[in-house]
């Protein structure tokens, strides 16, 4: 079993920027690595993730202002937040997928106007 840890969330002035990390239990060598969001009343949606080769993918509206990266040494998995909007408001979920998915617990992100 894996267990995934995220942090970095908070509040931020519309036009700020955070950066989110998730940390495993166990190597992330293997796995794909992903962002996950869920806003009120919306179901969660992708924001970007990273296959074990390095290659990435993004939602489409988020790609100019979102970057994520994975760093295996340390077993994490960062997103970069950029020009932040009150639309990107929600809880923000780390995915890591190797044999099955895993999901972080999530962690806040409001964006005030």
């Amino acid at each position: 079993q894996v267990e995934l840890v995220e942090s970095g969330g908070g509040l931020v002035q519309a036009g700020g920027s955070l950066r989110l990390s998730c940390t495993a239990s166990t190597n992330t060598d293997n796995m794909a690595l992903g962002w996950y969001r869920r806003a009120p009343g919306k179901r969660r949606e992708l924001v970007a993730n990273i296959l074990a080769i390095g290659s990435t993918n993004y939602r489409e509206s988020l790609k100019e202002r979102f970057i994520i990266s994975r760093d295996d040494a340390k077993r994490a998995v960062h997103l970069q937040m950029n020009s932040l909007k009150r639309e990107d408001t929600a809880v923000y979920f780390c995915n890591g997928i190797f044999e099955r998915t895993y999901w972080g617990q999530g962690t806040q992100v409001t964006v005030s106007s």
